[in-house]
């Protein structure tokens, strides 16, 4: 094993190991959201309230080194409110640019389907382009810009559910759910303890990472090989959604990508050079279930993305020589 990998993978286990002195009993969570990050992507997290999604977010952010914003959407946000506007300097008698929230390295966008469509809009151009544009004035943002937007999958009233097209800007759905009951009397111990969540600097937690050694990760990741099997059998699970009788709309191709991408983090997290079969399997469902729309029947009958997913990854054969 290549001794860079081994130091990179046990640089993410170190971050991972900081993150659950706060954060209990959600490791798939974690790790999903942290590869998010370390990929440049964006993520939904979507969860009843009080799982400590907010918590996490912070959390990642000073184990990271990272600046954090947070912005909590409502039906009266506009949209410089998120990316900031011009503002006349009377000292200087010109205009001066204002930055908004998003010029930071992770945002979380706290009920995004509680702002109107504009707004999240201006937020999503800002996520796919990297920069925003203020009076025709571009403004380039944190080359480690990630957001993570939450939900209340509960309260869907005053609501403006993102359209598909923009869903599929999210290279992860993430779902949290309510610890188990160990998991949650740490959490009632921790808290017990003394534990503040809005004071993470009594919780000991220490930065592990930073901005340049996040950026460094991505340049491995390319240097992760993935034979022709394993990119047929992601292309043929994002093609077999389109094709399942429960579905109406499947997956696209930035999916396949997209899962391509996250096999790669998964491989180099375990310290390897290749990705294998189950690394794709390990994050198909985050990749893949908000990309999918049922169809209306299979909706009545109670079938989910996840149902779909997991009849999938069943149905197709599991590439079995992968070279090491």
């Amino acid at each position: 094993m290549n001794d860079d990998r081994t130091e990179t993978a046990g640089g993410l286990d170190h971050v991972a190991s900081e993150l659950a002195k706060v954060v209990k009993g959600q490791t798939p969570v974690v790790e999903s959201v942290l590869l998010t990050a370390l990929l440049g992507g964006h993520a939904l997290i979507e969860g009843p309230p009080g799982t400590a999604k907010t918590l996490l977010v912070r959390a990642l952010a000073r184990v990271l080194s990272c600046r954090f914003k947070r912005i909590q959407f409502t039906p009266d946000l506009m949209p410089t409110d998120v990316i900031g506007t011009n503002v006349f300097d009377q000292r200087s008698g010109d205009f001066a640019f204002r930055e908004g929230p998003i010029f930071t390295d992770l945002l979380l966008a706290d009920e995004i389907n509680r702002a109107p469509s504009k707004t999240q809009a201006a937020l999503l151009e800002c996520m796919e382009e990297r920069h925003a544009t203020v009076d025709g004035t571009r403004h380039a943002i944190s080359p480690v810009f990630t957001v993570f937007a939450t939900q209340n999958p509960i309260e869907f009233e005053g609501t403006y559910p993102l359209p598909e097209a923009q869903l599929d800007r999210f290279m992860c759905k993430i779902l949290v759910d309510f610890p188990d009951h160990d998991r949650e009397m740490e959490i009632v111990a921790l808290h017990d303890s003394g534990f503040d969540p809005s004071d993470l600097d009594s919780a000991g937690l220490e930065p592990v990472m930073t901005v340049e050694s996040m950026l460094e990760f991505r340049a491995r990741i390319m240097d992760t090989r993935t034979e022709e099997k394993v990119r047929r059998y992601i292309t043929d699970i994002s093609q077999a959604t389109r094709a399942h009788p429960s579905v109406a709309v499947g997956a696209s191709p930035r999916a396949s990508v997209h899962l391509l991408r996250m096999a790669k983090a998964v491989a180099l997290l375990d310290g390897r050079d290749f990705t294998v079969p189950d690394d794709v399997k390990l994050h198909a469902a985050p990749v893949l279930r908000h990309r999918i729309i049922l169809r209306p029947e299979a909706e009545i009958e109670g079938q989910v993305g996840d149902d779909v997913i997991d009849d999938i990854l069943a149905g197709i054969p599991v590439p079995m020589s992968v070279a090491a």
